[in-house]
């Protein structure tokens, strides 16, 4: 009986294991397989950053297009006017303010401009991140992602969707501060010419190449 009650007790404990692991990584893959149906996503966004004691230190607005494969235009609206522009390989930072303009890989940037995900690849997130949901009732899920590599600037990020249809991220950093970012007048695969992505700027700004 004895005997019994331990077998039992394992096949339980290898059953659990199975699923745990299974729904893992069935997060992954429908995560993967929400943000791959995205062709083009646009949507207006407010954001919101706070420190490590919950207290706002920035609030900005602005806007954001996707299309993939690549390509991404995001633009903070003053007076912390800025542009973040890929084109699936590199990423180009323009601030007005400063008159500068700095070229980076595109590898650089998505941990510090996670939104990226919306026009890159899907298919490794797995390989990139540990992922784990949340079902909220029927319509809500939430998705967060912590980064496998140590060298990250963010410990977690939080994908919150509602039907598919992508409604805010949440990203925390290493010092417990806090990024919010909220999804208005949302457009998901709508035409964008390619010709949406191109950033323009003086020519008198100053261009920083930071490529390896």
């Amino acid at each position: 009986m004895i005997k019994a009650g331990r077998t039992l007790l394992v096949t339980a404990t290898l059953a659990l294991f199975s699923a745990v692991t299974w729904a893992e990584e069935s997060a992954a893959d429908r995560l993967a397989d929400t943000l791959s149906s995205y062709s083009t996503f646009q949507a207006a966004f407010t954001q919101t950053v706070a420190d490590d004691r919950g207290r706002v230190v920035q609030e900005s607005t602005g806007n954001l297009k996707a299309k993939r494969p690549g390509l991404f235009y995001w633009e903070t609206k003053p007076p912390a006017n800025q542009f973040i522009v890929s084109d699936g390989e590199t990423v180009q930072l323009y601030d007005p303010d400063l008159e500068q303009v700095t070229i980076q890989e595109l590898d650089e940037q998505v941990s510090t401009t996670p939104a990226l995900l919306l026009s890159g690849e899907t298919d490794g997130l797995s390989e990139t991140y540990n992922i784990s949901e949340r079902r909220y009732g029927e319509h809500t899920r939430e998705y967060t992602l912590e980064p496998l590599s140590e060298d990250s600037l963010f410990i977690s990020l939080t994908l919150t969707f509602y039907d598919d249809e992508l409604q805010a991220m949440r990203m925390e950093d290493s010092l417990a501060q806090r990024t919010e970012l909220e999804f208005g007048n949302i457009r998901i695969n709508q035409p964008v010419a390619d010709s949406a992505f191109e950033l323009e700027y003086p020519e008198s700004v100053d261009v920083i190449q930071s490529m390896q």
